[in-house]
């Protein structure tokens, strides 16, 4: 199996960089003839094309959602962490509910796409070394959200999991974002496997392990205390890793 990776790993990265490439233009020339409604179609577009490149590597993407979301409420997708291959599903499959990332700033220059679409999309680019920025830029995105009735989603490991093992949940962005959402409710979700991609390091990637993400209940932030609504939105994702 390690060695046919060898063989499709260099096909998945040009096909998916390829991509990168090619909708970065398309990203700038919807943004500035069409705006932020143009901007989000192609951005749809490429993430659809992003999720099914991984089929190169026998990785299809399985979103498990048995809700019915309403299109009139704000929501916090709150998701466990396991690779970049995260982030094309949830832009795709969260689509209808307008997801933007709290992401940390060095995602905002240098990438084809992703860092365009993080800087005109919509998300709070947070500089994590820098407290008064990254609050600065939570509030600014909170109120935006609001604002636009847009969704937001974070990561609150605030970093990658490499072997699927959940990291401690930190809470300040996810506080930052419900004080300017009163109204608004969380939505718990479970990916699996993604860090399968990376299970030889960063060459080859690995084959085979289809990604799940599956959504759970929504729970209105006004229900419970604060730090007892995290324990339980915590318990509920990492309760479902496998």
């Amino acid at each position: 199996m390690k060695f046919i990776s060898y063989l499709l790993s260099p096909v998945f990265l040009v096909v998916f960089f390829l991509l990168l490439i090619i909708f970065h233009p398309l990203q700038w020339l919807s943004f500035n003839l069409f705006g932020i409604n143009g901007h989000i179609v192609v951005v749809e577009t490429l993430n659809w094309f992003l999720v099914k490149s991984l089929l190169i590597l026998g990785v299809p993407v399985r979103f498990e959602n048995k809700l019915k979301l309403s299109k009139e409420n704000n929501y916090i997708f709150v998701a466990n962490h396991q690779s970049l291959y995260d982030i094309p599903p949830l832009i795709l499959y969260l689509r209808k509910h307008s997801p933007k990332f709290v992401a940390k700033i060095e995602l905002g220059k240098g990438i084809p796409s992703i860092s365009y679409n993080l800087k005109h999309g919509g998300a709070a680019l947070i500089d994590r070394k820098d407290p008064r920025q990254a609050l600065s830029a939570l509030a600014s995105f909170s109120k935006r959200i609001n604002a636009n009735k847009w969704s937001a989603v974070i990561f609150p490991e605030g970093t990658r999991s490499t072997t699927g093992k959940p990291k401690k949940f930190a809470t300040n962005g996810i506080k930052m974002i419900a004080k300017y959402n009163k109204d608004a409710y969380i939505v718990p979700i479970t990916i699996n496997n993604s860090w399968k991609v990376y299970k030889y390091g960063k060459f080859p990637l690995g084959l085979g392990s289809p990604i799940t993400i599956k959504t759970h209940e929504p729970i209105a932030i006004a229900s419970l205390p604060f730090e007892e609504l995290m324990t339980k939105v915590e318990t509920i994702i990492t309760s479902h890793i496998k």
